[in-house]
């Protein structure tokens, strides 16, 4: 199989669903209406409420959303075959992420830039929202913590790659006051960004940079996670035309740039994809594909996370109602667009089966090592480019995105304990600084209370996060299918990816059961009780509010 074939059938068909099937969704069912002020205007402060540049925006939400996510997952996923994969992200990209990210977008723009959470209290029910908003802290936690272990595993591996992480947060705030302050051309802008980004890439490797054995006495993987936290917190005050704005817009053209090297190499070189179709061969422990697919491949098909950024940060910055087709649903053809490449380097960058198996000897092998190693090999292959500065180049990338998620995702953990301040009417919890305080504390007592002095805590319930993160994508789409009955809107098109996805969810979460009790992991098991519990909850609350809404219709039309 020519690695071209899945280059052009997954671009083209995304390409297609983006062009008619979005123009579909915005005209008949969100029914965008740019003559009603977005809260970007109605609530405009500066800070966290301002209305962006359509391409900007697009930046900070594509990269925010992505993460480190949209090249593990599928990296991962190709153990049981490309063909699996592959369709997983074509399909779910164009049916499920696109209408999921655009409709997050929507509903909170429509209700005063509430986050999803929040949004569930006016369209379910309070109890429905208690129960959700617990549901997403947990996986904003498991996000921050995680990401934090993942960068400093990163920058601790690949020395060449500390100069450009840290060197783009400069980039950045240079970016965020030519924009905001100068008035500068965006055009000229974005390519002095780009250039800067790229050189600092191609200096790394020149000046590799590593921590000491011990800092105060702890090791570098403690000592990253903490900075990294460090610089989050920082970030997550400022005020997003300064750094979180232009560091994910300059991100994402870099991720641009970078897909397009790798897509180009493809068609220069022509690879052979090496790994299976369908692999009858998996190593002994792999989970049954079904519904395992679904959960490990996450971003890139759909992604509960997608819709908290959706509803918390890029739902303040949306300029006008029709923005929301291009930032929701080409933020996840984006990332669709990413995660085939992830797959393409993942079963076409090897040489021969033989070393396709070898790394993957067993199920969470890959990942992002897959993605580098293989994109490395079809750069060098295609283009030239040393396998060294190529390795770097991908390397940076999935750090980069891994960062940007982490600041947002730590600003969206600020506006959770803001808006149980509110609900609560708790003072401390509604000013940014104490809350901001409480989502780091509660991050660094998972990372090291947990996981002791390494700072690895995260990765203890790591496990879960596929599972909460997918029944988060699909309590969300319940949400939005609730909206639209209220509006009097078809609701098909939601129903069936929201119908599919907690199936297959909810089935993993009991195979997990299963997995946790035999291994005697009691802490995961009640973890997972916990979170299985709280979704067919939700689950109930938002299908008594369906019934009740369509029975209104009824009595409407009668």
């Amino acid at each position: 199989m020519s690695a071209i074939f899945l280059v052009v059938v997954g671009l083209g068909a995304m390409a297609l669903g983006y062009i008619f099937y979005s123009r579909f969704i915005a005209q008949k069912i969100y029914q965008l209406d740019d003559s009603r002020p977005t809260p970007a205007h109605e609530f405009e402060d500066g800070v966290d409420f301002v209305p962006t540049n359509k391409y900007v925006l697009w930046g900070h939400h594509f990269t925010s959303v992505a993460g480190a996510a949209p090249i593990v997952g599928p990296a991962i996923a190709v153990i049981w075959g490309w063909l699996p994969a592959f369709l997983w992200v074509v399909l779910g990209t164009i049916f499920f992420a696109g209408i999921h990210d655009f409709g997050a977008v929507w509903a909170s723009v429509r209700n005063q830039a509430k986050s999803i959470g929040a949004l569930t209290g006016d369209v379910v029910g309070h109890r429905a929202r208690t129960i959700f908003m617990i549901v997403i802290f947990l996986v904003l936690l498991m996000v921050n913590a995680v990401f934090g272990v993942v960068i400093a595993g990163l920058l601790i591996n690949n020395p060449s790659s500390v100069v450009p992480v840290w060197g783009a947060i400069v980039v950045a705030l240079i970016i965020g006051q030519l924009i905001y302050k100068t008035k500068a051309n965006l055009p000229l802008v974005s390519l002095l960004g780009v250039v800067v980004l790229y050189a600092l890439i191609w200096i790394g490797p020149e000046v590799p940079l590593s921590l000491p054995d011990s800092v105060a006495g702890l090791n570098p993987s403690a000592t990253w996670i903490i900075l990294l936290f460090v610089y989050a917190a920082i970030a997550s005050l400022l005020p997003v035309w300064m750094l979180l704005q232009p560091r994910d817009y300059i991100n994402g053209l870099q991720l641009f740039v970078g897909l397009g090297l790798l897509y180009v190499a493809v068609l220069i070189s022509n690879p052979t994809v090496i790994a299976p179709a369908i692999n009858s061969n998996v190593p002994e422990g792999t989970p049954s594909m079904i519904p395992l697919l679904f959960v490990t491949i996450a971003c890139g098909a759909i992604s509960g996370f997608h819709g908290l950024v959706s509803s918390g940060t890029t739902s303040k910055q949306l300029n006008k109602e029709s923005d929301a087709r291009f930032v929701g649903y080409f933020g996840a053809v984006g990332e669709g667009s990413l995660a085939l490449a992830a797959i393409i380097a993942a079963s076409a960058g090897f040489a021969s089966l033989a070393d396709w198996q070898a790394l993957y000897h067993s199920f969470g092998e890959g990942g992002v090592n897959a993605f580098v190693q293989g994109g490395a090999a079809i750069i060098q292959g295609g283009i030239g480019i040393d396998a060294e500065v190529s390795a770097t180049l991908l390397t940076v990338m999935a750090a980069l995105f891994a960062g940007t998620t982490m600041d947002t995702g730590l600003r969206l953990q600020r506006y959770i304990f803001q808006e149980w301040g509110e609900i609560y009417n708790i003072e401390s919890f509604k000013k940014p600084v104490p809350a901001t305080l409480l989502a780091v504390a509660t991050c660094l007592l998972l990372a090291f209370g947990a996981g002791g002095a390494s700072g690895s805590g995260g990765l203890l319930i790591w496990p879960l996060f596929g599972t909460t993160n997918q029944l988060l994508a699909g309590l969300t789409l319940l949400v939005i299918a609730v909206m639209l009955v209220r509006r009097r809107v078809n609701t098909a098109i939601v129903v069936w990816p929201l119908t599919f996805l907690l199936i297959m969810t909810l089935a993993a979460l009991v195979l997990q059961l299963i997995e946790f009790y035999q291994k005697g992991d009691w802490f995961l098991l009640i973890l997972d009780l916990v979170v299985l519990v709280a979704a067919i909850l939700v689950t109930l609350e938002c299908v008594s509010a369906l019934r009740r809404e369509k029975a209104k219709a009824q009595e409407a039309i009668g």
